[in-house]
């Protein structure tokens, strides 16, 4: 019964927001809390369990909060500048050059392992480029979510960090093996950007690009520009990922240090430090709203065992015969399970019952472990309605969710279905 309710959650939640018949923001509070009630639980228990959910997701609510402030703030004083004007420079007006651009500075970005940061940073850079030529607005989120996928296969992402707890085991043991999966998701990433760009440039043609980004700055947005600050701001910003990278600090904390140096360097009047705020109050507050709004969703979820009951049910479903495809199975589903779980729920619910289902079968339990980092969240996180930084991506791209998933979902199974393959081939995973 609690298995069934939670799947009629998540495809009823799947199907309203993708028709776009109910808000994301509504749908992740108002299904889980219509799904409890009919599986008979009282509102002073669904009660404490939105409140659970809140707590849980309320470090990364911070943590986002002060990571949107901080690049936003890095954005106004002027840091990615030079990086538009290269970018530029380098690609003529060629829409092919300019999606092949896309995807390795995205990839380059991501080696700190934080989505939100990533997005903040490309999308910022590049949306006026795609804008300036025309090309087709999904590809931006669709490419910077593909190259930031792949890339979160990083020892210090996340995800990873859920896994390797999980498996009891470190990144020579979970990660090395699939490597070369991760080369494959590379170099696929990259032809889908050339793919996508090629068509792009058959369409727009390489366009003549008059385009200076200072000419493009409104008179509000040159005010806040703070040019004799920039090689200053970069190894703010540059000490601030390798502070994340060495996990010197909670990432949290790091973001709150980090924006108050920020805003205090680059706007030490407090005048410029209130309009600062008040020019990113909306993002801020659409972040932290979707954020606590998911914890709502994650926390009913867990607190009814509608996730428990799910992950029986998905391993009742394999017949014993047919056990040896479990990590196969487990490859294969991972990209699509971002919708359907957290981050938490899967790697602390899920995979430990797979991993358990392994051992029962006479399978080697690390082999789930690396099937399921091919994926889920992953190469997912940047499609799932359960991940903030998805919020942030489709937002600065100026997208709807429901357009960005459909456009980028083929794209992104077919990168999960490919490093499945080639961890297949390599032997990282077995196919008994």
């Amino acid at each position: 019964m609690l298995a069934l309710l939670g799947f009629l959650t998540i495809a009823l939640f799947l199907v309203l927001v993708i028709t776009k018949k109910l808000s994301v923001l509504l749908s992740l509070i108002m299904i889980p809390v219509f799904f409890a009630l009919v599986g008979g639980f009282e509102l002073q228990a669904i009660g404490d369990m939105i409140v659970t959910g809140i707590k849980q997701v309320a470090p990364t609510g911070i943590l986002l909060i002060f990571a949107v402030l901080y690049f936003a703030l890095m954005i106004d004083a002027g840091l990615f500048d030079p990086v538009i004007s290269g970018i530029i420079h380098l690609a003529k007006g060629d829409p092919l050059k300019i999606t092949l651009g896309t995807a390795l500075l995205t990839m380059i970005v991501h080696l700190d392992g934080d989505g939100t940061a990533t997005f903040m940073i490309t999308i910022s850079a590049l949306l006026p480029i795609y804008k300036r030529l025309g090309m087709n607005r999904l590809l931006l989120p669709c490419i910077v979510a593909l190259s930031a996928g792949v890339m979160h296969l990083v020892p210090w992402s996340g995800t990873m960090a859920r896994a390797l707890q999980v498996m009891q085991t470190d990144a020579s043991g979970l990660l090395v093996p699939v490597l070369p999966s991760m080369i494959t998701g590379i170099l696929w990433v990259l032809g889908v950007a050339w793919w996508l760009g090629k068509k792009e440039r058959k369409r727009l043609g390489i366009i003549h690009l008059d385009y200076k980004h200072a000419d493009e700055l409104t008179e509000s947005q040159k005010l806040s520009r703070r040019p004799k600050l920039i090689l200053l701001n970069a190894v703010l910003t540059i000490s601030l990922i390798f502070c994340l990278i060495m996990a010197l600090l909670p990432p949290s904390a790091l973001f709150i240090i980090g924006f108050s140096v920020a805003m205090l360097v680059n706007y030490p009047s407090q005048a410029d430090q209130k309009k600062r705020l008040q020019e990113h109050a909306s993002n801020v507050f659409f972040v932290s709203v979707m954020i606590f709004a998911a914890g709502v969703f994650s926390g009913i979820l867990t607190g009814t065992k509608m996730i428990d009951a799910m992950a029986q049910s998905l391993v009742t479903l394999i017949p014993s015969e047919h056990a040896g495809y479990l990590p196969v199975l487990v490859g294969v589903t991972s990209m699509p399970l971002s919708f359907v779980f957290t981050p938490d729920a899967y790697y602390f619910g899920v995979l430990p019952v797979l991993k358990e289902a392994a051992i029962h079968y006479g399978l080697n339990p690390i082999e789930v472990g690396r099937a399921a980092i091919l994926g889920q969240m992953t190469v997912g996180f940047p499609l799932s309605p359960l991940t903030a930084s998805t919020f942030v991506l489709v937002g600065l791209s100026e997208v709807e969710l429901s357009d960005h998933q459909k456009f980028t979902f083929k794209w992104a199974f077919m990168t999960t279905f490919l490093m499945t393959l080639t961890a297949l081939i390599t032997g990282a995973i077995h196919l008994l």
